[in-house]
């Protein structure tokens, strides 16, 4: 269902019905999905990728992301936002502006050591901690907030799931055997 992007992978929230919770008033599910409000499951990426295809149809497609334009602002924490970004098994949104440093200060991220092989002109990440790796023996979820070339004038903030192959693969195409 998920495609990737510079993403190699990434992680959701868990919600009983996000469709339901967004008609109600309380657009922060896509938000917090992007935060890892809770830790990423397969069921709970399936949710909000369904619920984000009964508001919109993809607005975009960014390098075989899926961007969903949604009616309001769903933004948090002063950060402004309408779009939320499916890309390989991840949800993030698209923050307005080159706002990765502030992104990285007020949800303590670190700067991210790869580049994604440069897709990645700025990039933070913050990994979960052991207690919330819900696949700890796959790989590893973080918050991640980047900007790129390739979404200019946009900040991606996601909730990521690398699997120990594709961050093995990465370190390797990097030169960091």
């Amino acid at each position: 269902m998920f495609s990737r992007i510079f993403l190699p992978a990434a992680a959701i929230a868990t919600l009983s019905s996000p469709a339901a919770a967004f008609a109600s008033g309380n657009a922060p599910a896509f938000y917090d999905g992007a935060l890892c409000k809770p830790p990423y499951t397969m069921q709970s990426a399936t949710e909000l990728y369904d619920a984000a295809e009964k508001l919109a149809k993809p607005d975009t497609s960014l390098l075989t992301a899926y961007v969903y334009k949604l009616p309001s602002d769903i933004g948090q924490d002063g950060f402004k936002t309408h779009e939320v970004v499916f890309a390989g098994s991840s949800v993030g949104v698209l923050i307005e502006g080159a706002r990765a440093d502030e992104l990285a200060a007020r949800y303590q991220l670190e700067p991210e050591k790869s580049s994604i092989l440069g897709t990645s002109t700025k990039g933070y990440a913050r990994v979960l901690p052991d207690a919330e790796q819900p696949t700890a023996d796959m790989g590893i979820v973080s918050v991640v907030a980047r900007e790129s070339d390739a979404i200019p004038g946009k900040t991606l903030l996601a909730c990521e799931f690398v699997s120990h192959a594709d961050r093995e693969a990465l370190k390797s195409l990097e030169g960091g055997n």
